[in-house]
C-alpha cells in the first residue's frame, strides 16, 4: 500500500526533485546544487546550505505524515510553506534508497543516516560536513520494475528534471541553482543568485539573451478580489511552436487551465496562426482562498475568484500588447529581399560584361 501511495506522489524523478527542492527553499537555502545520473533514476543528489535537520527529527524523517511545518490543524487554512503533508521523503524512501547527511548551526559535526521503506536502517553516525542538508536518492523504482519501464529514456527524464530546476531558478533569482550530470564537469544550468539578481537576468542566462531581450514586464493588483500579479512575457516579435507558461501561485509551481486559456486568447490576436508566446506569471493570493491539497503531486491548486482574476490578468496583457502592436517587423524577410535584389543586379552586370 505504501508503494502504491508513493507512486502517486513520486511519478518520475522530476517529481522527487521538485519535492526536495521545495524542502531546500523552506529551509532558507541560498545555494542548491543538483546532480543527476541516468535522468535521476540511478542517482539524484541534492545539496543545500539551509538550516539543516535537528538530531531528534532524524529517526522519523522518512515516516509518513511527519512534518515540522504545521503546528495545528488550523494551519492548513493558510499554508505558507511548500511542504505540509509529510509525504515527500516517505514516498521517495518507499521506491528508492535514501541517504541523508545534515548539519545545523548548533551541531559540531554532521550526521549521516540511511532510510528504506520509510524507516531508519541504522542509528545516524557522525561524519564530516558543512551546514545544510545533502540527500542522495539511488535506484529509483528498483522495487517497481513496471513503473521504471514505463518511464521515458534517460535523456527524456533528465530534460524533465532540468525543466523543473529552470522554473524555480526563474522564480527564485536570488537563490543560486546549479544542475549537472553526475559525471559531468560542467554545469548544464547555473545561476549566480544574490540580492541583486532578477528573473530577467536568470532567463537570459538559462534560456538565452534572444528571449530575454524580447520580454516586457507586466504587473496588476486588485482589492476585490484581493490578489497581486507580476510577470514577464514576449512581445509580437517572438514566437514559438508551442505555448510556454511558467506559472507560480503563492510561490508554488502549478498549472491552471483557466489562466492558460486567458493568456492564449490574448496572444491569439497579435501572433500568427499556430504561433505562441513565452510567459512567466507569478500570482500572489490570500492563502485562505487557495486549496493546495487537491492533487497528489501538488501541481494543481484551486482558488476562489478564478475567472475574475484570469480576466484581470488578460486585461493587463492585452493593454501591454496593444502598446507594442506596431512593433512587429520582419527583418529576416527584408534582408532576404535585399540580398536577392543585390544578387540579381550582380547577374545583370556579369551578363553585360560578357
Amino acid at each position: 500500500v505504501n508503494r502504491i501511495a508513493a507512486g502517486e506522489v513520486v511519478v518520475r524523478p522530476a517529481n522527487a526533485l521538485k519535492e526536495m527542492m521545495e524542502n531546500c527553499l523552506d529551509a532558507g537555502s541560498k545555494h542548491i546544487v543538483i546532480a543527476l545520473k541516468a535522468g535521476g533514476l540511478k542517482m539524484l543528489r541534492l545539496e543545500d546550505d539551509g538550516h539543516g535537520i535537528r538530531d531528534e527529527d532524524m529517526p522519523i524523517l522518512c515516516e509518513r505524515f511527519t512534518t515540522s511545518k504545521l503546528c495545528a490543524y488550523e494551519d492548513l487554512n493558510s499554508i505558507a510553506t511548500f511542504g505540509f503533508r509529510g509525504e515527500a521523503l516517505a514516498s521517495i524512501s518507499h521506491v528508492a534508497h535514501v541517504t541523508v547527511t545534515t548539519m545545523t548551526a548548533k551541531d559540531s559535526t554532521a550526521r549521516v543516516a540511511q532510510y528504506s521503506d520509510g524507516k531508519l536502517r541504522a542509528p545516524p553516525r557522525a561524519c564530516a560536513g558543512t551546514r545544510g542538508t545533502t540527500i542522495v536518492v539511488e535506484d529509483m523504482f528498483y522495487n517497481n520494475p513496471t513503473r521504471r519501464q514505463a518511464l521515458g529514456k534517460d535523456s527524456i527524464e533528465h530534460a524533465k528534471s532540468l525543466d523543473v530546476v529552470q522554473k524555480y531558478a526563474i522564480h527564485y533569482p536570488k537563490v543560486s541553482f546549479t544542475c549537472r550530470k553526475a559525471a559531468g564537469a560542467v554545469a548544464e544550468l547555473h545561476t549566480q543568485g544574490g540580492a541583486e539578481a532578477t528573473s530577467r537576468q536568470v532567463i537570459s542566462a538559462v534560456l538565452g539573451s534572444a528571449l530575454a531581450s524580447q520580454l516586457f514586464d507586466f504587473e496588476v493588483s486588485s482589492e476585490e478580489p484581493k490578489f497581486s500579479c507580476r510577470g514577464l512575457a514576449t512581445g509580437p516579435q517572438w514566437t514559438a511552436r508551442s505555448m510556454s507558461l511558467t506559472l507560480f501561485i503563492n510561490n508554488r509551481s502549478v498549472e491552471c487551465a483557466a489562466l492558460k486559456r486567458a493568456v492564449e486568447n490574448v496572444f491569439a490576436s497579435v501572433l500568427p496562426r499556430h504561433q505562441h508566446p513565452w510567459v512567466y506569471l507569478a500570482l500572489d493570493l490570500d492563502p485562505t482562498t487557495v486549496d493546495v491539497n487537491v492533487h497528489p503531486t501538488k501541481n494543481q491548486v484551486q482558488f476562489l475568484h478564478e475567472e475574475a482574476i484570469a480576466e484581470k490578468v488578460q486585461c493587463i496583457l492585452a493593454l501591454k500588447l496593444k502598446e507594442r502592436a506596431g512593433s512587429r517587423t520582419f527583418d529576416a524577410q527584408t534582408s532576404l529581399l535585399v540580398s536577392t535584389a543585390a544578387g540579381s543586379a550582380r547577374q545583370k552586370t556579369l551578363s553585360v560584361a560578357r
